[in-house]
């Protein structure tokens, strides 16, 4: 037995040098393929920052999408061609931004919105989604308060409208947005509000976050039947924004 080949050999060193390494390589991949989007970082002003961090960009990948969407690469390469109404209040990076606009309208700060896919998030069957309720035979209201036909009412205190359908998430089972018809003296068509954004009561839908003015500017869905992704972020960030700019006094401290 003078003679084993791993006689004098420390394979338990070698097998946990070998997880290490593998663990660092490990890592590696994984930042790398975190950087795919969202890369290279810039600056607040939009200038390529000049510290992108010790990992290099991945090599350019391309995946095809379900249901004959076309196929992506990242990374491209690309930019988003937007012109944001945001000044800076500091040469330095860091410091707030503020708005030059109005920024519910402009959609920054809260009421920030990124440039997803304008089209529908399809289910496994490549079908929308998020559907009205109305057009669905197996759905109905089981339990709670069906909130149809009651007023809707703005923070403040307005009466903007009046419910007329649901939207489901069809594969979930859950209610996402509230379809209403607007009051001629507040606009005119049907919009949309998150669920999450809107409070049924017995005699009422309370929506809190804007007011009464704001909500012929609520962004619209183009389709009847369906809601695309791109239009889901801007509507949700309509709403959301007003949390904080729909009243100057909102915008103060609240201690």
């Amino acid at each position: 037995m003078t003679d084993a080949f791993f006689g004098n050999f420390d394979l338990a060193s070698l097998s946990l040098w070998l997880f290490w390494i593998f663990f660092a390589l490990l890592i590696f991949y994984i930042q790398r393929e975190n950087m795919r989007e969202g890369y290279p970082m810039e600056n607040d002003d939009g200038t390529e920052a000049a510290n992108q961090g010790p990992f290099p960009l991945p090599e350019p990948k391309t995946f095809k999408l379900p249901h004959g969407r076309g196929e992506v690469t990242f990374p491209n390469g690309q930019r988003e061609n937007r012109d944001v109404a945001l000044r800076q209040t500091s040469k330095s990076n860091g410091y707030p931004l503020e708005p030059t606009g109005d920024p519910m309208k402009d959609g920054v700060g809260p009421a920030s919105w990124a440039p997803r896919r304008d089209a529908p998030e399809l289910d496994a069957r490549g079908h929308p989604k998020i559907v009205p309720l109305s057009g669905l035979d197996q759905f109905h209201v089981g339990f709670g308060r069906d909130p149809r036909d009651l007023p809707v009412v703005a923070g403040d205190g307005a009466i903007v409208g009046r419910v007329t359908d649901m939207w489901v998430d069809e594969p979930e089972q859950l209610v996402r947005y509230l379809e209403f018809v607007l009051a001629p003296e507040f606009g005119e068509g049907t919009r949309l509000v998150p669920m999450t954004l809107a409070r049924i009561h017995s005699n009422r839908v309370a929506v809190k976050s804007i007011f009464g003015k704001h909500f012929n500017d609520v962004p619209r869905h183009r389709n009847s039947n369906q809601v695309t992704l791109l239009e889901e972020d801007k509507i949700s960030a309509y709403y959301g924004g007003g949390t904080l700019y729909a009243s100057a006094a909102r915008q103060e401290p609240q201690l």
